[in-house]
């Protein structure tokens, strides 16, 4: 493999050094809490009668002898979220796995599991963000029993995983893992899908074929397959090796399937009877891994969302990373895959062409990931280039595949689908944003025009449907920032923003609120900071204000002097559905450039 190149280690020194104190310290609490001996040794004989009181008794003389590892399981189960209804009956496969590796294991907590799919413009949405934290400080209190000495993660989407990474870090002298349950198989082709919501933004067809379509697309147990933040999550698990390799695209229910769950039960528990510290969470997640997590998010032109939970994951570490962070290395990190909505193909496809295997492969290869970190599998990524293989029921790791197996989805670092990453940070006098580049047409990445300001989405779309947008516009939705609503994704908007670029108009979007990893084909530029309700000067943009969209320089400009113009009046929040129980929430959570954390 090359030397890494310049960029990465220039902006991975910078981290280091502007974490030099935060980091320390973190490490220096980790060390303190590492012990060579069984954490469960200092408990009470009373504690560990309430730990172990419901357990089989093999279970209890294990527990009661406190030399084999326990193993916590923070499941993020339900049975509405079709990833997570795979997880049904985990715990008692893994107490099995746990038992033939001469462990036990124990659910030590749930945590909420919000699907953004069910929520999308819907008052739920409000609480997605903020779920994230919630679900860090549902993990912690599940661990805080201190009965377990590695820890179990069931999470698969949107606000979960980065919420279980957080709350882990926190507990990061233990070993952990996390356990995909995999996606779905394929449905309708994507671009049929996208061909359906299209034909109803456009009163085409009714509600009946658009909810046929969406059933045929989401049609079973097991993860979406569009490349959104659900499978993102995934992509950053594997190239971050908090995961197994090559475990993150593979179907439920297959005995592939099975056989990584057992396997990353025995990695836990080897892990733990290593007593190295190396292999803990905490000092797996370094500075290093954190810029191979952002360099897998931009070559595969991932979601947006992780521009704030790398953030705030990276935070839980005692590590400072900033948008320059990604923007710069956007510069020089290709653009190598195409999976929808960046292109037609779904993660099955992608999987199959080669998926994380060969992406680790060709980045690595080329000088564009640290190789020498610490993963589930002990030091290097090499492990993460080989494949798993069912041999006898058993996972064994095979050499990957060296050149991609469908250039239309997977392509070589050599040979990219755009020089440059996924991913543009916007900077100017309304504030500094993002925007996903990788699904938008370079024709279409800069747009001058004249701005429209909505309350809300549902305006946006029932004056599209009245006729009144038919023209070039940057639609402005202001007040929705985490502060002020909790920051909600705003996907409804894509159909329709979509139809009016495809008719030949120049269309963009900016806002404090998010669009998540299926942001489309229109250029958005979102999590604009600072948001409106904190005075930013997107709450002061009014209709007719020439907005400035570059996402090829990296400009978001009111080209009209609106420095000192009044803000516009603040929307009240709806208080109802849940949402006024996170009011205080909302005062205290930070700005989108720091995360949108509360903690």
């Amino acid at each position: 493999m090359s030397e890494v190149k310049q960029i990465i280690a220039k902006v991975t020194d910078r981290i280091r050094s502007r974490s030099s104190e935060t980091r320390s310290a973190y490490i220096e609490r980790c060390n303190k809490n590492f012990d060579q001996s069984i954490r469960r040794a200092h408990l009470s004989c009373g504690n560990l009668a309430h730990g172990f009181a419901a357990c089989g008794a093999t279970d209890k003389e294990f527990l009661s002898a406190g030399e084999e590892p326990n193993l916590g399981i923070i499941t993020a189960y339900n049975d509405m979220l079709s990833a997570h209804k795979t997880y049904e009956d985990y715990p008692k496969r893994i107490r099995t796995y746990a038992n033939e590796f001469s462990s036990t294991a124990q659910v030590a907590g749930a945590t909420p599991a919000m699907c953004d799919g069910v929520t999308q413009g819907q008052p739920g949405m409000d609480l997605s963000l903020l779920s994230r934290d919630i679900i860090a400080l549902s993990t912690a209190i599940g661990l805080s029993h201190d009965m377990f000495d590695g820890v179990i993660n069931l999470g698969i989407c949107d606000k979960i995983v980065p919420g279980l990474l957080i709350g882990n870090l926190s507990f990061g002298h233990l070993p952990s893992v996390f356990m995909p349950g995999g996606p779905m198989t394929s449905g309708i082709s994507n671009s049929e899908k996208a061909k359906i919501r299209q034909d109803f933004a456009e009163g085409k067809i009714g509600r009946e074929e658009l909810l046929k379509g969406e059933s045929d697309s989401y049609h079973s147990p097991g993860t979406c397959t569009f490349y959104g933040t659900a499978n993102s999550n995934q992509m950053l698990m594997e190239i971050m090796g908090l995961q197994l390799p090559g475990s993150s695209f593979v179907n439920p229910g297959t005995p592939m399937r099975e056989a990584l769950d057992r396997e990353a039960v025995k990695v836990l528990v080897k892990n733990i009877r290593t007593k190295e510290i190396n292999r803990s969470v905490g000092f797996i997640l370094d500075e290093k891994v954190i810029v191979n997590g952002v360099v897998g998010l931009l070559a595969t032109g991932g979601s947006t969302n992780h521009t704030l939970h790398l953030v705030a994951i990276a935070r839980a570490a005692g590590i400072k990373l900033t948008w320059d962070d990604f923007s710069d290395l956007a510069e020089e990190i290709p653009l190598i895959t195409r999976i929808y909505p960046n292109g037609l193909a779904d993660v099955n496809q992608f999987h199959a062409s080669g998926g994380m295997s060969y992406v680790i492969h060709t980045l690595r290869e080329n000088g564009m990931l640290h190789d020498d970190v610490n993963t589930i599998l002990g030091p290097g990524l090499r492990k993460y280039t080989m494949e798993p293989k069912l041999i006898n029921g058993n996972v064994v790791y095979k050499s990957g595949p060296d050149q991609s197996l469908n250039t239309k989805i997977i392509r070589p670092v050599n040979e990219p689908f755009d020089p440059k990453g996924g991913l543009k940070v916007l900077k100017g006098n309304l504030g500094i944003a993002v925007v996903k580049t990788s699904a938008v047409e370079q024709e279409n990445r800069r747009v001058e025009a004249e701005a429209i300001v909505f309350a809300d989405q549902g305006e946006l779309i029932q004056r599209f449907k009245d006729g009144e947008l038919d023209r070039d516009f940057i639609a402005v939705l202001p007040f929705q920032g985490p502060k002020q609503k909790g920051m909600p994704e705003l996907h409804k908007l894509t159909p329709t923003l979509t139809v009016l670029q495809k008719r030949g108009y120049r269309v963009g979007l900016v806002t404090d609120g998010r669009m998540s990893g299926a942001s489309g084909k229109v250029p958005a530029a979102i999590h604009v900071s600072p948001e409106a309700c904190d005075g930013g000067a997107i709450g002061k943009i009014q209709d007719g204000d020439v907005i400035q969209l570059d996402a090829e320089k990296g400009v978001l400009e009111c080209v009209e002097n609106i420095e000192n113009r009044p803000s516009r009046e603040v929307i009240a929040n709806e208080e109802s559905h849940g949402r006024d129980l996170f009011q205080n929430l909302r005062n205290i959570v930070g700005k989108s450039e720091d995360g949108a954390g509360i903690l």
